[in-house]
């Protein structure tokens, strides 16, 4: 087998076979076939396309490119939740205890952030002690008998798909659909779960910026999970402003917080229900959204889902008491009240220059060497819709560095605009796509 054929028959618009598609995943993540090679195949994909079953074989080739994680250990259905990223986005701290409250299994490998604020682990690191390296023994027992473990991904997953988007990134084609998708869908099937829940986002916090773009990106990841045999459906959700409030580290875990106390903001509320209900149908949990819904907001309103919150929290060396003392977070030396000057309805607010303006605070992290101050951040107090008077305040900023608050509400300020009519809020569930 030749790379030379394989790159001639995509450019005349062959559907490539499967020992195609391994050979050249096998030896680009090895190094025997070169990246002029590998970048030539990449721009013949982009214009011509694949099929779905080259996509599903592309993504698996990647997976098994590194280590695939065995969770049988762990009884019954794993149900994993992935988010295509956004400002704001701490759902999974308010949906993996509410989902493990009503009884599914909740066996989560999460990376750390790089962008306006940290990911999952590094703020689950709001908690003193919390450990997010656990020896596999005490993971598969920690989910067999609490139904919840979120952890940093250990091990190489598809090393494949690294080496590939790294040359995508430079080569001017990471924006073909079947090559994002099987990008993501990799390293989801190399965790091991059994059902998989996406939330794909959409707008300008987001990478997919249209509803026509998130729609196929959604379609597309669905369709590539159950070709593989995972039980995969997507919720195409609202970017167009951060999700909740709260935009930082501790800030976010606050505002889970709040959210499973029944207290949190009506998007972000909205949203984890919606997504818990699906994963619960997935897990095998409910057989219906209605009962699904229904006990969500059972463990919200009977206190089971902050027990469950304060139960994963204590497993994995975290204060717990932290849940009920917000003290004991990192608390950020300064706030800012940031005013716009003008009166009208709040009528955008570009997210993704909210979360840049959290990004200089030191929320997150330019390069992977970054320290993150897990206490900055920003509380949006105005959104979309809202009315304002000029002297209102829309946000504040929680800063421990003068020049940097400087930087951060100017960011904020036009990341702002106002209109004298009024403005409609934004839908925030566009689509569910399932396997049907």
């Amino acid at each position: 087998m030749r790379m030379y054929d394989i790159i001639e028959h995509k450019k005349k618009g062959m559907a490539l076979t499967k020992e195609e598609i391994q050979f050249v995943v096998d030896g680009y993540t090895n190094g025997t076939i070169p990246d002029y090679q590998v970048s030539a195949l990449l721009m013949a994909i982009y214009f011509q396309g694949m099929s779905l079953e080259e996509t599903a074989q592309l993504t698996m080739a990647m997976a098994q490119s590194g280590d695939m994680i065995d969770l049988s250990p762990i009884s019954g259905i794993k149900v994993d939740k992935h988010s295509t990223g956004g400002v704001g986005d701490k759902i999974t701290i308010v949906l993996a205890p509410l989902v493990a409250a009503v009884g599914a299994k909740v066996a989560k490998m999460s990376g750390r952030g790089l962008g306006h604020t940290g990911g999952t682990i590094d703020k689950l690191e709001s908690f003193e002690g919390f450990k997010v390296e656990i020896s596999e023994e005490d993971f598969f027992k920690q989910v067999n008998e609490h139904h919840i473990a979120v952890v940093g991904q250990s091990g190489e997953l598809a090393p494949a798909d690294k080496k590939l988007y790294a040359l995508r990134d430079v080569t001017a084609t990471v924006d073909n659909m079947s090559l994002i998708a099987s990008s993501i869908m990799s390293k989801k099937i190399a965790s091991g779960a059994d059902a998989i829940c996406l939330d794909v986002k959409c707008g300008s916090g987001a990478f997919m910026k249209t509803l026509e773009d998130a729609e196929a990106l959604a379609r597309a990841m669905v369709d590539i999970g159950n070709h593989v045999g995972r039980h995969t459906m997507a919720i195409v959700s609202d970017m167009n402003q951060p999700l909740g409030y709260a935009v930082g580290n501790a800030l976010e875990i606050i505002e889970g917080i709040e959210t499973l106390k029944g207290n949190g903001p009506e998007d972000l509320t909205k949203l984890t229900i919606t997504l818990a209900s699906h994963m619960l149908v997935l897990a095998n949990v409910c057989d219906s959204l209605e009962e699904a819904e229904t006990k969500v907001q059972e463990v919200i309103q009977n206190g089971k889902a902050i027990e469950k919150l304060q139960e994963w929290i204590a497993l994995q060396g975290g204060n717990p008491e932290a849940v009920v003392n917000y003290s004991l977070l990192p608390q950020a030396g300064h706030k800012k009240a940031v005013t716009l000057g003008q009166a009208g309805y709040v009528a955008g607010i570009e997210a993704e220059s909210v979360g840049k303006a959290a990004l200089v605070l030191g929320a997150g992290r330019e390069t992977k060497e970054s320290d993150i101050d897990l206490s900055v951040g920003i509380v949006i107090h105005k959104k979309i819709g809202d009315v304002i008077g000029a002297d209102d305040v829309v946000a504040t900023i929680h800063y421990n560095d003068e020049n940097k608050c400087k930087a951060a509400e100017e960011i904020l300020k036009a990341a702002y605009s106002v209109s004298h009519e009024k403005v409609e809020p934004n839908t925030l569930i566009y689509k569910v796509i399932s396997a049907n």
